[in-house]
């Protein structure tokens, strides 16, 4: 572990070194970053996930970029042309590419004009150049030394030495450096429309006579852009400031007394438009498109939170129901835990239209099975199917509320081996309706059988790199299971297999484990389980709650290697483990003196925190303290709107520009990042998340084009 480096991190980040220096060692040590998030709170000052990850992946950037900066000198000090200023120079870089940079002038190029030339003897001819002493017409006589069977004539051999002159400028770091920050700062990005480009639905119309100064292009309209080129409906170009760009070049280059600044100038000319701009325009839209990329995985990480966090509709029966027309509407129940109860499929739509037939299949089985909510996927036909349930409810006067459920990724689900293992004998379509109905009682459990990819609340998720947005999406996944905990009774492997330190064999290992032994009755029942070894079980046992085992501590957050301390802190308020979760021992732990109980056990202070709430609330879910999902008991349609009306909506996907909101007439409407707050917004994501329950009015509807404008401003 690199003293240095946690130091220049904990300049960085703005954390203590001596935690950084634990968190890294925990690391090292197999520890997973949820375990020293919730259990090593001492000795990371209270850092949560997202900071833990941030050391764990900036350090081992540094780590990576202390051994190229090694590897550099070694290969520069190995052509014995390593200076002590040069040295200097490359230890003190903080950009991989600047490392790169110094190191240009000494790598083993490919085959290029300046190579060729240098390999037709014509180098010397270029340090003569160098001088800047000779004029033009004897620089054509000395020219004439180095004709040879592959140089014939003097234009020949003074081409070949400017070749290796450009090439020469456009080694030099330094230039590079200014030039650099010169695009970044004053550059403009043109975009215009290729000629004969197909773009039907003009979704790249605002782009095709388009320039944004390259400092203001937002995250978002940089992956537009590269998205429109990638589709050969865009052509993007820069456009410099070439003038002060050649003139800077033009002062370093040229000395004040050279005889031969004119052809140096179109030295220089060629350097910039053959070498430098080309590579540096590269590296200016390779950093945007990082940043872009970056932007568009934060804004689907942060959705994929809300959508996982977003709390379970617990003790319902619930009917899930498949929409669609020609196939039929699949129908599946399930009970309160879960559990698949009943099936079947009616045609109340065109093209079969047995409505009378349909209404009486669902009215008894919503009867047979006291149903509590009806959840209706958001897919084809899930307007027609809304109205159909509703005019259903209505006509029978049922006290039955539905809601409409984003089944994005529903039919990924549906035909994986997941689903198949779980329903073998099924119809994709009938999976799905349990899915449906599974995402509204408990989304967590349901989702996580899900590539993220495919839950639709992305924002430009196919442009970025798949492997960085596969990587984030799982930890943003594993955070949020470790940190809702899990019963370990009634998990699905998929679930269990995101809790910290289980692998996937593992997790079926538990499930088999329980089904052998009618289930796990205490945590320590876990040391039993093939594979679980010591490590494992000290980071994965504190996720895992077992609800009326034998054991009560069992059902807390409390780590097992903790229940000394907590047994001990009932004994000191008079409480027996019995009492836990009750209004009396509330009332006795508010008056614990925490610090000195802490003091006297030798016990963190955070933990004793985190222990106390666990002994109040033994149950607690951290879901509860998000909206719960909207019911609906009636239909509303696009032309019922009228501007002005006032309606409450849940937000499906969050944006750049603005955020999406489902208002329950089967289109989301659009509030404009403007219209989200009478303040200032810097991000839709400042103001709301996917899930959240919002209120909203409607400024504009544009029936033909299924658009309805809203805002959250208030009036």
């Amino acid at each position: 572990m690199n003293d240095q480096l946690i130091k220049n991190l904990s300049t960085e980040l703005k954390i203590k070194p001596e935690y950084i220096k634990n968190v890294l060692s925990m690391l090292s040590e197999n520890s997973t970053v949820p375990f020293i998030a919730r259990y090593r709170k001492e000795q990371t000052g209270g850092l949560d996930e997202t900071q833990i990850k941030k050391i764990e992946d900036e350090y081992r950037y540094l780590e990576n970029l202390e051994k190229r900066k090694d590897e550099v000198i070694r290969l520069i000090e190995e052509q014995k042309m390593l200076t002590k200023d040069l040295k200097a120079d490359i230890l003190k870089q903080t950009e991989l590419a600047r490392v790169e940079d110094l190191y240009r002038p000494f790598r083993q190029k490919r085959k290029t004009r300046a190579t060729e030339a240098v390999r037709k003897g014509l180098k010397p001819l270029f340090e003569l150049m160098l001088k800047q002493d000779i004029s033009e017409s004897d620089l054509e006589k000395e020219a004439e030394k180095y004709l040879n069977e592959e140089v014939s004539n003097v234009e020949d051999a003074l081409s070949g030495a400017y070749d290796i002159y450009a090439e020469h400028i456009s080694d030099n770091a330094q230039y590079r450096k200014v030039i650099l920050r010169e695009i970044k700062n004053s550059s403009l990005l043109i975009s215009t429309k290729k000629k004969n480009a197909e773009d039907e639905q003009k979704v790249f119309e605002i782009y095709y006579d388009y320039s944004e100064a390259v400092k203001n292009i937002p995250p978002h309209r940089t992956l537009a852009l590269n998205r429109g080129e990638k589709m050969n409906i865009l052509t993007l170009k820069f456009e410099h400031n070439m003038q002060r760009i050649e003139g800077y070049l033009s002062s370093k280059v040229i000395n004040e007394k050279s005889k031969i600044a004119k052809k140096l100038n179109t030295v220089i000319e060629d350097s910039l438009k053959r070498l430098i701009l080309p590579s540096l325009e590269r590296e200016v839209r390779n950093g945007m498109t990082e940043i872009g990329e970056s932007h568009a995985v934060n804004i689907f990480e942060e959705n994929l939170k809300s959508l996982l966090l977003q709390p379970p509709l617990k003790k319902h029966m619930i009917l899930g129901v498949d929409p669609a027309f020609r196939t039929g509407c699949k129908l599946a129940v399930i009970n309160p835990s879960g559990t698949f109860i009943d099936k079947n499929v009616i045609y109340p739509h065109m093209p079969v239209n047995k409505k009378k037939q349909s209404e009486k299949i669902m009215l008894d089985m919503i009867k047979k099975h006291n149903i509590s909510l009806v959840a209706i996927g958001n897919g084809t036909a899930s307007r027609e199917t809304e109205e159909f349930v509703s005019e259903l409810i209505n006509n029978n006067n049922l006290d039955l509320p539905f809601i409409i459920v984003n089944e994005a990724g529903a039919s990924v689900y549906s035909a994986s081996e997941v689903a198949r293992e779980e329903f073998p004998d099924f119809q994709v379509e009938e999976r799905s309706a349990v899915s449906i109905a599974r995402r509204v009682q408990d989304p967590l459990s349901e989702l996580v059988k899900i590539d993220p990819k495919s839950i639709g609340v992305g924002q430009y998720q196919h442009d970025v790199n798949q492997k960085n947005l596969s990587e984030a999406l799982d930890f943003v996944v594993e955070t949020v299971v470790n940190q809702v905990g899990v019963d370990v009774n009634t998990a699905s492997y998929t679930l269990l297999e995101h809790v910290a330190g289980l692998s996937p064999q593992i997790s079926k290992n538990i499930v088999a484990f329980r089904e052998e032994n009618k289930g796990i009755h205490k945590r320590t029942d876990l040391k039993k389980v093939p594979r679980l070894g010591p490590k494992t079980f000290e980071q994965c046992v504190g996720f895992l709650r077992i609800i009326d085992g034998k054991e009560p501590l069992d059902q807390t957050e409390i780590h097992p290697e903790q229940y000394k301390n907590a047994k001990k802190l009932l004994e000191t308020i008079g409480s027996s483990i019995e009492e836990i979760g009750t209004d009396d021992i509330k009332m006795k732990l508010e008056k614990l003196d925490q610090r000195a109980f802490a003091e006297e056990n030798d016990i963190g202070l955070p933990t004793l925190e985190d222990m106390v709430k666990s002994l109040i609330a033994p149950l607690r879910d951290i879901r509860d303290q998000y909206d719960t999902p909207l019911l609906k008991s009636d239909v509303l349609e696009l032309r019922d709107l009228k501007p002005g009306m006032k309606l409450s909506g849940t937000v499906r996907n969050v944006t750049d520009f603005g955020a999406f909101v489902d208002v329950g007439v089967g289109q989301d409407g659009l509030v404009h990042i403007s219209q989200l707050s009478n303040r200032f917004v810097k991000h839709p994501l400042d103001v709301v998340s996917s899930g959240d329950i919002v209120e909203v009015t409607v400024m504009d509807i544009e029936i033909h084009k299924k658009r309805i404008s809203l805002t959250m401003k208030k009036q």
